[in-house]
This record gives C-alpha cells, structure tokens and sequence, in this order.
C-alpha cells in the first residue's frame, strides 16, 4: 500500500511539473497579447475541458505530459487572418523569448520552493558521523552495491569471518583504523581473496579475526557498513533557506552534467548488475523514478526521512525538466531560444550592411535535425523504459 502511494504521489507531482512548465509559457502568452487556445494535462482522447476565454483548458486519457497550444507558435503553422497579428513568430524577439524561457523558469522556481520547503518544514539532514562500529554486516558478496542478496551468491567475507553489528574495528591489516575513511581506504588499499588480519573490540575485549575480501564493482569489499552517530535534521530560517535551495539546485545541476558526460559509456551496462555503479547507469525513465518514489514511501525510515527523500526526487525531476528544456534542439524550448536569437543575430548583420531584416527562419530546413533530435530522445527514453522494467535501480540500504 505505501509503495502504490508512493508511486500515485509521484505521477501526480510530475503532472504538476508539466503543468507548472506549460502554464509559464502560457501566462506570459497571455501577458502580451498572444492567442492561446488549448491549454492540456496529458495527450490522446479528451476525458474532460472547458473553454473559458478564447482558451480550451482540459484533461485528457494518457497522463504523459501536457501542452500549451499558442497561435502561431512557428511560420509553418496555418493562422487565421483575423490572428495573424497576435501569432507567436509575429511578436518581438524579445517577447517570444520570454514565453519560451518562462517554462524552464517555472521549473526551477517550483524547485527552489520546494527546496525552501525542505529546509524550513522538515529540516536540512545532518548526516553525521560514520565510525568504525559495524552496523549492519552483508549476508552476500552481492553482483553489484546496489542489488540484493540472492540464494545463488557466496557469504560475505565479514561474515565468513565472524563479524557482528557493534564490533568495533580497531585495526585493518596492520593499521590502526581511527574512523570510516581510514577504514575504507585501509579495505581499498587490501588484495581481493588474500587473508588480512582485522582486530575488533567486542565486549571490552581485542578479538583477532582474520578476513578475504571479495570484488565487488572493482573494489575490495568485505561487506559491513558504518553505524552513524550525530545524524538529524535542522530547521532553517528563510534566509538559511534560501542558501539551501540555491546550492541544492547548483549541486543537482552539477549531477546531471556528470551523469550527461558518463551516459554513452553507461548505456552497455543498462541491462547489467553493474547498472548502478556508474553516474550514467543511475539515471532512469519516468517508470524507474516512479518506482524509486513507491520504494522510498514502503522503506522502513522515519517520515522525515521518506518526505526528505520524495521531495529531492520532484526537485531533480523539475530541474532535470528545465536543463533538458535549455538543449539548443529543436522542438525543445532551448531550439525555439536558439531560432530567436539566431534571427536577431542575422537582422543585426543584416542592418551593420545597410539591408534589409532578413524576417523569420525557414524552419523547413531545420526539420531533419529536429526529426533526428526527437528519434534520439525518443530512443534514449524508451531505452531507459526497458533498463528499468528489466534491470530496475534499488535505493541503497
């Protein structure tokens, strides 16, 4: 039940993303004076709508999205005469580019309140100090970091060993170990498959123990996590929030561009256990993050943590929607931006010579790079469907 309304919660939300981004093109349209006659929440056959105004405002069977239909939205779309001048490609540079930055803005606006939101509500996450105590000890050598534990796979060297939660880890391989870091770089720096001595404090006492680490994504790996002290949340106020919400957005900017640059290497392992070991492999479709948000609503965590995690996912999707819009291709915002600014480029050139404006682009002529750039989005998203029906991602433990 907490999974299904996890995974309701985030449709909606999405839906509320698309309708956000579709109504900042369409208030701005209004603003100046456009037409805009359908205004919808999802595609295919109609299901509900009403026209108030000049405007049709609807719902309509698949909710994968919306649209706005604005008069005029390019020069190969038929205009009625008595439109012609309220249509988009006949207004001023300047206003055609506010209309098609006013979506992507709507994004990133819903995700810096959202992120205020966060800070002020619930809290900024303190994630506090890991340390040498095992918590939790691994049942397997897992394929990959992020799967689980599987009747087929071998106990985990920790386990073989004899470690258990509490034990405190006081030396690896001969180095004594003060903290989590020192640990994970004493358990990087041991050869996969050879004895390493591990002294441990359980009960007031030194017990000498002996482990093999495994491989696991290309690292050694004995299979204990870290139990964290010190870890909360901490309430902000709005001018902490602010901060927050700015750097939040900065920091999940600088993820999707990390993800972008390791996605065409990532591509291979989409169908593999070793999915998630890499930036690229760990982004996914609309199927996956509804699925992540099903899985952090049954995940047994405190609700600050769940609401936590669930609005962060909103906020990446939000400005995953704006970066994505920003692309300069063609039929994305960033291809009409683009358009408009090459135009103005060219009249400027045009009036530096003593010519006349050169008008509107042939955009007949850019149709086999839109046509190219629909196939590669529309191919990646369905890729991205399959990886994450077949292989999904799991949220770590």
């Amino acid at each position: 039940m907490a999974f299904l309304l996890g995974a309701v919660a985030f449709v909606v939300a999405l839906l509320v993303s698309v309708m956000l981004h579709e109504a900042g093109h369409l208030l701005t349209a209004k603003r100046f004076g456009m037409k805009a006659t359908q205004f919808f929440v999802g595609f295919g056959p109609t299901l509900w709508s009403r026209r108030v105004g000049e405007t049709e405002y609807g719902v309509k069977a698949l909710p994968l999205g919306g649209f706005v239909r604005i008069v005029g939205y390019t020069p190969l779309e038929p205009v009625a005469e008595a439109d012609r001048e309220r249509a988009f490609y006949r207004q001023p540079a300047s206003r055609r580019a506010v209309v098609i930055v006013a979506g992507v803005a709507a994004n990133f606006a819903f995700a810096f309140v959202l992120l205020m939101v966060l800070a002020m509500a619930v809290g900024v996450r303190d994630p506090g100090t890991a340390t040498t105590t095992v918590d939790r000890v691994s049942a397997c050598v897992p394929v990959s970091l992020q799967q689980r534990c599987g009747t087929d796979r071998p106990p985990s060297p920790a386990a073989v060993a004899g470690l258990r939660p509490g034990d405190r880890i006081v030396s690896y391989n001969g180095t004594p170990v003060a903290d989590w870091e020192a640990l994970r770089a004493a358990i990087g720096a041991s050869a996969p498959g050879r004895a390493v001595p591990v002294v441990l404090e359980r009960g007031g006492e030194r017990v000498a123990v002996s482990v093999r680490p495994a491989r696991v994504g290309g690292e050694p790996f004995i299979g204990v996590s870290a139990r964290v002290v010190g870890q909360g949340y901490e309430r902000t106020g709005p001018v902490g929030a602010a901060g927050f919400a700015v750097r939040g957005i900065g920091e999940t900017l600088g993820g999707i561009g990390r993800v972008a640059v390791d996605l065409p290497a990532a591509i291979p392992k989409l169908f593999s256990p070793e999915r998630a070991d890499t930036p690229g492999g760990q982004v996914g479709s609309v199927v996956g993050a509804t699925d992540i948000s099903g899985q952090i609503f049954a995940a047994h965590t405190s609700w600050r943590d769940k609401i936590a995690l669930f609005l962060s996912l909103v906020v990446s999707l939000n400005i995953f929607l704006g970066a994505l819009n920003v692309l300069p291709l063609l039929p994305l915002d960033g291809g009409h931006l683009a358009v408009v600014g090459y135009e103005r480029a060219r009249a400027w050139a045009a009036r530096r010579r003593g010519r006349p404006d050169p008008g509107t682009v042939d955009l007949t002529k850019l149709l086999p790079l839109t046509y190219l750039a629909v196939m590669l989005l529309v191919g990646l998203g369905v890729l991205l469907i399959l990886a994450d029906l077949v292989n999904p991602l799991r949220l770590p433990r």
